[in-house]
């Protein structure tokens, strides 16, 4: 296989950019992350590829709990903000507002749309782990179009 190809075709695949937030016990992280999926209408479930090296990572394994963010296209200094660790500190991850949600996930405050889930399934298979979550709450904000990881000019995979 020709691995520039290869990487060429993976990359021409579509991905929105999600900011995903956890919590375990008193620490609260987030990431920034391409590849989800909604997988069921009944029961409401996506599905989620995580490196396996990450806080977030570590956080939802044990929590067993997360919380997607869909960034509008006028936040690529949002979800830009979450590709590297982010602070927690009074209310805040990485200076952005956020409440606890349902499953105390923190639900960022300044999103067009958000949903929570419980974890109900996972793949450890690759440099990635595919959580299944159950969706349990979401809510919206606003009426913005979600920002897509190549009008945001990034690319991942390949």
């Amino acid at each position: 296989m020709d691995l520039a190809q290869k990487k060429k075709a993976l990359r021409m695949l579509s991905y929105g950019l999600y900011v995903v937030t956890a919590r375990e016990g008193e620490h609260c992280t987030a990431g920034t992350i391409t590849w989800l999926s909604q997988s069921s209408f009944d029961p409401p479930l996506v599905m989620m590829g995580l490196q396996k090296k990450s806080s977030l990572h570590k956080a939802i394994a044990a929590s067993r709990a997360f919380a997607v963010h869909i960034p509008g296209r006028s936040q690529k200094k949002l979800a830009t903000r979450f590709f590297q660790t982010a602070k927690h500190a009074a209310g805040t991850l990485g200076g952005y507002k956020f409440a606890p949600g349902a499953t105390g996930s923190p639900i960022l405050e300044d999103v067009p749309a958000w949903f929570e889930c419980r974890v109900v399934e996972e793949v450890r298979c690759g440099d990635h782990t595919i959580f299944v979550g159950q969706v349990v709450a979401a809510g919206t904000r606003r009426e913005e179009e979600p920002l897509t990881l190549r009008e945001a000019g990034f690319s991942y995979g390949g």
